[in-house]
């Protein structure tokens, strides 16, 4: 590896880390519908304002010791964890894809997923500035992607649109048929308007499969491991295991991600099964 792809790699790192960083406001704002501009970042526990040296990405965490410098109590390591993820993403796909308009768009779209699952598991909702954000960014960037003759993982113009139909409608039947057999509220509106996003990302049929690809993800988490230490804890409790609440954007986050970049492989190795 010589020295100029060593210095990009890093570069992309930072930048990629300070989205995190950024990713982070969304993450702690956008659930109370709080501004992500203002006021300018400040400590969660004395709302002091951090200083621009002490807001630096991982590296400010680390100098200080996982500590506010006004108050000393302990911030929370999701921040630098965060940061640290989204920069090994975006460096990990300039490699992968080159320094090239398919690399930002896919580093994004993972960027906004992690936003979507971190947000889904800490406050069960999924914020319209995340999918919204990635609708737009999905339409904008299949359009650019036409003009520039680039080859993409992602859906072309037309299947974009037709995808975020197909992806929020399908969403919207599941929760209908899991409301008639639970009697109570199945999906929320943000998990509709997160297939849109993904629809118009992956396409129609991508969109389908990502909703297969989440429920499997989901069904497997629960039954190896929310389902054994819940009754665990239970039973140590003397009490009743009672399933929890499925947050189902932190599964559709992931499997959105596997349908994008392997959605195709897998839906023409099904065909072929299928066919003989």
């Amino acid at each position: 590896m010589n020295i100029l792809l060593i210095l990009h790699t890093l570069f992309v790192f930072i930048i990629g880390a300070c989205i995190g960083s950024f990713l982070n406001v969304c993450i702690s704002r956008w659930p109370a519908d709080l501004s992500v501009v203002r006021p300018p970042s400040r400590c969660p526990k004395c709302a002091h304002g951090i200083s621009w040296f002490d807001n630096i990405p991982v590296l400010s965490w680390l100098l200080l010791g996982g500590k506010c410098r006004s108050c000393r109590e302990p911030i929370s390591p999701i921040y630098p964890a965060v940061e640290l993820t989204v920069g090994l993403l975006f460096a990990g796909i300039v490699l992968w894809l080159g320094p090239t308009l398919v690399a930002l768009r896919v580093a994004l779209f993972a960027t906004i997923l992690l936003g979507v699952a971190l947000t889904d598991l800490q406050h069960y909702l999924i914020p319209d500035g995340f999918t919204i954000s990635g609708l737009l960014l999905a339409v904008v960037g299949a359009v650019a992607g036409v003009m520039l003759g680039e080859a993409s993982p992602f859906a072309a113009p037309i299947d974009a649109m037709f995808g975020a139909c197909v992806g929020a409608g399908a969403i919207t039947i599941v929760g209908w048929i899991g409301e008639v057999i639970l009697k109570k509220e199945a999906m929320g509106f943000g998990d509709a308007t997160l297939m849109a996003m993904v629809g118009a990302a992956v396409g129609s049929a991508r969109a389908l499969l990502t909703i297969f690809v989440g429920a499997a993800i989901a069904a497997a988490v629960f039954l190896l491991v929310v389902y054994p230490v819940g009754m665990v804890r239970a039973r140590a409790r003397g009490a009743v295991f009672e399933p929890p609440l499925v947050p189902f954007g932190v599964f559709l986050a992931p499997a959105a991600f596997v349908t994008l970049i392997w959605g195709r492989e897998l839906i023409d190795w099904y065909l072929s099964r299928m066919m003989g």
